[in-house]
């Protein structure tokens, strides 16, 4: 199966859920074209509130839809854009990508700046929501809200199109919630 964008979401207010749209322009350096989380700095109301002046290292926000079917079978109907993110895709399995990975969409192209952390508001969706997306391990915990990217090349996105990866040059590096 080959990886493909699914469904595209923004809110131009901080909300938890995004409304999705057939298509969505990212901006290099800035993010995702009339998104509250669009900006060099930080735009995050708690990373704000911490230092308002740190780099937007979550300028968009993407999760596999196989965390969808995933989350059905512990009882939760989530769709595209109601945990926040901006691009949902299929095929690709985001949460082992190394960070630096860049993935190519439409004509644009994003950097994976690493993980997501699953915070409270993912309970007002649904209670339990954000536990669901914490999988603990012998290795630790595993968070399952997303990855978070950074916008390298301008351009439009779409629905259905294709997703390809660039790894970064070796030795990888895990994904880390920031």
């Amino acid at each position: 199966m080959s990886a493909r964008v699914i469904a595209l979401a923004i809110s131009p207010t901080h909300t938890m859920s995004k409304p999705t749209r057939d298509r969505i322009r990212l901006l290099e350096g800035l993010g995702v074209e009339g998104d509250a989380h669009m900006g060099t700095t930080v735009k995050h109301r708690s990373r704000v509130a911490a230092n308002p002046s740190a780099p937007n290292l979550r300028q968009v926000h993407l999760i596999h839809a196989e965390l969808f079917d995933e989350l059905r079978g512990k009882g939760f109907d989530i769709a595209p854009g109601q945990m926040g993110e901006n691009i949902t895709t299929s095929g690709i399995d985001l949460l082992a990508l190394p960070r630096g990975t860049r993935l190519h969409l439409g004509d644009a192209a994003i950097e994976i700046t690493g993980l997501r952390n699953p915070c409270t508001q993912l309970d007002g969706i649904q209670p339990g929501l954000m536990e669901a997306l914490l999988e603990r391990t012998p290795d630790g915990l595993i968070r399952k809200a997303g990855v978070m990217a950074i916008v390298i090349k301008t351009g439009d996105v779409a629905n259905g199109d294709p997703i390809q990866a660039e790894l970064p040059t070796a030795p990888h590096e895990r994904l880390k919630p920031v």
